[in-house]
């Protein structure tokens, strides 16, 4: 598979530089991604900015890829403004994928994704110590 990988502090962005996704393509991005999943990265941007076409086996292979970052509140962003490859993707009925048309916006949800994990875990640090007697934490007294 040709492709090129950037290493960023949040994520890591593979340019997928093949126009179709399928035979040991897919096999060959599912060791790429276990690579980095070892290498702690759980956000992934992959840029299919020039691929046309996708197999079945490319399907499967993102499935599981999206649920290995998700299991660890990750994140896989594609990245296509091919609008026919973009249906192929959506037809392949891959649970909560996220799919954008650029990369910079693939950026973004992934920061996006980051606040939310962490406003999510300060709100489950919510202690009933924290109340009053009236059932009102300090912030909410009326």
């Amino acid at each position: 598979m040709n492709h090129s990988i950037q290493r960023h502090e949040q994520y890591a962005l593979v340019n997928v530089q093949e126009s179709d996704f399928g035979g040991e393509v897919p096999t060959d991005f599912e060791v790429v991604s276990r690579n980095l999943f070892r290498e702690g990265f759980h956000n992934l941007i992959i840029d299919f900015s020039t691929a046309e076409n996708i197999d079945s086996a490319g399907i499967s292979i993102l499935k599981k890829v999206n649920m290995l970052c998700s299991r660890e509140l990750g994140l896989m962003v594609l990245v296509s403004d091919n609008d026919d490859f973009v249906d192929q993707l959506i037809e392949g009925k891959i649970r909560d994928v996220t799919i954008l048309p650029t990369v910079e916006e693939a950026i973004d949800a992934v920061f996006m994704n980051d606040l939310e994990n962490e406003f999510g875990a300060e709100s489950d640090d919510f202690n009933d110590d924290d109340m009053d007697a009236d059932g009102y934490t300090q912030s909410e007294k009326p």
